[in-house]
């Protein structure tokens, strides 16, 4: 069996290594996953695997062992493969056995070929996902990651960067044209010749797929391939994933870590060309959806590569500075989390004083910017989200770069952020339901298929009259219910399927917003910057980048502290919970500031009650009173000079950059 560094670099030696000593007995499937898991135990191993998010495709070796961070977009039919086949020799009739799992293609040797009527044989289902990377992912995320990398990695011999860089059309021509290739894959064009890849990943209906290569020309199907990614903009590849056990543990939205073998076998294309050939004589209507459902499902894998998955872990969350696990039992027992649990109430004071300075000297609205960031959903009573906290921050300058400096704060506090720019145009021509395409039988991505724990930023300033035609209705109500009920509904032509989430929405605008929101807090700023852009630039520059990132760890370890409010609540005056909107809203701000208490929870049980009634209090006043805005002159401002300046003993930076 292979050693030391070979789990890494060639992971089917090991799997052969088991399936040799073990046969057709299954105990040598367990027996793969727990070599690997106790090899991620070993120190640090899970860095020494080359990740692709971080790595160039064409940087890994095909068959290699690696691992992605990803979102589940889609889920298609599970598909049926060979688990275990066997093989004869021509010459000397000699039988062996072979292993189909974590694999595309099955081997063939010189000489070999497979004996589909052997009594041996086994057929097994695993299920396929399409993955993309997380949306909306930060890029202080990505670097940190990158950072933690320590693969080394060099360009693959066997797979180029110009075979990388080749375009959707120039794959399409290779698999029009696949003659040659045939001939150097004699094992793989036997095997290809068993009407339709039934041994290599069939699916459930039998599908046919694709038809002659005039027939794509005038279907116009060799346009660039859509990785689909639900937000515009994002990088990074997309990934056909094969899983094996568990699948139903994983759903669509579920932000995945995965570990398993990368196959990138360019005699993939050879044995879909091979389908689409067979398909030929098909009716002319149905291989034009075969043809567009083949291009979804088997795309060219320099493209979108596969990942066989050996084992897969559900993230309950992006934070690179944070174990991966955060529940009770793992915190408690992490010395880290233990450690930082004493710095909270200065973190967060420290936290406040930035998020004043951001909001322009409002220290009321950066109270309730915290408790928003840190508000999540943490049960359901029947359809009612309990715990979110969706905040519109009104009184924001019109045509001004406020918000969009806002939010540039707030991508570099959070793991994962989007800002939505709320305008008539946007309403109308934006897709922000994802829906089915039963032709290519795809789930077509919109902008609210976002995974749990994203900042949705919605940007009301830009909102100008005019008139909403009806998919601009149906995406403001769709916005209105992933903000009140926590909830997508996917369109699947027929009928509409509700996707629960959890999402931090934060609605920016001038005057009250048009969507719903659980608090509205108006922003009174106590100065208007000069030059908006470097005011925030220096804002942000001034603060040291271990400070940023205790915000960084403060925000997201307290989404997931458990926080429970005792059966004293009941004594709490009638008078004070006049509807359940507003019992629910107050609750949700007690049970996040409660969060950040230490001891008992029943100590600072009521106390936090009456700060959730007293902020509520303050932000009806707050909301009558017309303050005047203060222009402060140019020499009270930081000068850019003046933030390089070195921490002095024990001062907070937020002394040294507005005495206010």
């Amino acid at each position: 069996m292979p050693c030391g560094e070979d789990w890494l670099s060639h992971p089917l030696g090991i799997v052969q290594g088991f399936f040799a000593q073990n046969g057709v007995n299954p105990d040598w499937e367990k027996k793969v996953i727990e070599y690997f898991k106790e090899k991620l135990k070993e120190n640090n191993a899970p860095k020494w695997v080359p990740s692709l998010n971080e790595v160039p495709l064409h940087y890994l070796k095909p068959n290699s062992f690696v691992k992605f961070r990803c979102m589940i977009q889609d889920m298609f039919d599970p598909e049926f493969y060979m688990g275990i086949y066997e093989t004869v020799n021509q010459n000397t009739k000699a039988r062996v056995l072979h292993f189909g799992k974590y694999r595309d293609v099955a081997e063939c040797g010189p000489q070999q070929e497979l004996d589909l009527s052997s009594p041996r044989s086994t057929t097994s289902e695993r299920q396929t996902f399409y993955c993309v990377p997380v949306p909306g992912e930060s890029s202080w995320v990505k670097e940190a990651y990158v950072n933690a990398n320590q693969a080394r990695v060099s360009p693959s011999t066997s797979y180029t960067p110009s075979r990388h860089k080749r375009s959707y059309e120039d794959d399409e021509d290779m698999d029009l044209q696949p003659s040659k290739q045939k001939e150097q894959h004699p094992g793989s064009r036997q095997a290809g010749g068993l009407g339709g890849l039934h041994w290599c990943g069939e699916p459930k209906r039998l599908e046919t797929e694709a038809s002659s290569g005039q027939q794509l020309n005038t279907l116009n199907l060799s346009s660039p391939f859509d990785l689909n990614f639900p937000l515009p903009g994002e990088k990074g590849p997309a990934c056909l994933v094969k899983v094996y056990e568990d699948w139903d543990c994983f759903k669509v939205n579920d932000v995945l870590e995965l570990y398993g073998v990368l196959s990138v076998d360019p005699v993939l294309s050879v044995l879909n060309s091979e389908e689409r050939d067979a398909s030929a004589l098909l009716d002319p209507m149905e291989c034009t959806d075969m043809a567009e459902e083949q291009r979804v499902h088997s795309p060219p894998a320099s493209l979108v590569p596969r990942i066989h998955v050996i084992l897969a872990q559900k993230l309950q969350h992006i934070n690179p500075l944070l174990p991966t696990c955060l529940n009770k039992e793992e915190s408690r027992s992490c010395q880290f989390v233990s450690n930082f649990m004493s710095e909270l109430s200065p973190v967060r004071a420290e936290l406040l004083g930035f998020l004043t300075h951001a909001l322009l000297g409002d220290s009321l609205a950066a109270e309730y910017l915290i408790l928003h960031l840190i508000s999540t959903v943490y049960t359901r009573r029947d359809v009612l989200p309990l715990g979110k906290f969706t905040v519109n921050l009104s009184g924001c300058p019109q045509n001004s770069t406020f918000t969009e400096h806002l939010y540039r704060i707030i991508q570099h506090l959070v793991p994962a952020s989007f800002r939505l720019q709320m305008t008539i145009e946007n309403m109308n021509q934006l897709k922000l339901i994802p829906h089915k395409d039963y032709t290519a039988n795809r789930l077509v991505s919109g902008l609210l298929q976002l995974p749990n724990n994203t900042s949705l930023v919605i940007d009301e300033t830009l909102l100008e009259q005019g008139q909403l035609d009806t998919p601009g209705v149906h995406n403001v109500t769709a916005l209105s219910n992933l903000i009140t009920w926590q909830k997508v509904d996917y369109d699947f032509s027929y009928h509409q399927m509700e996707f629960p989430c959890n999402i931090n929405v934060l609605i920016t605008s001038e005057g009250r917003s048009l969507l719903p929101a659980d608090c509205q807090i108006h922003l009174q700023p106590q100065l208007i910057p000069p030059n908006m852009e470097e005011y925030m630039n220096g804002l942000l520059s001034a603060v040291l980048p271990s400070v940023l990132n205790k915000f960084r760890i403060y925000l997201t370890l307290l989404r997931f502290l458990d926080y429970n409010l005792s059966d004293d609540i009941t004594k709490i005056p009638v008078s004070e919970r006049r509807s359940d909107n507003t019992l629910q809203r107050a609750l949700a701000q007690s049970k996040a500031a409660g969060a950040l208490q230490e001891g008992p929870a029943s100590a600072a049980e009521e106390c936090e009650w009456e700060r959730a009634l007293e902020r509520r209090a303050c932000r009806e006043r707050q909301a009558t009173a017309s303050l005047p805005q203060t222009q402060f002159p140019t020499s009270q401002l930081y000068q850019p000079a003046e933030l390089a300046f070195p921490r002095t003993g024990g001062g907070s930076w937020l002394s040294d950059f507005i005495d206010w």
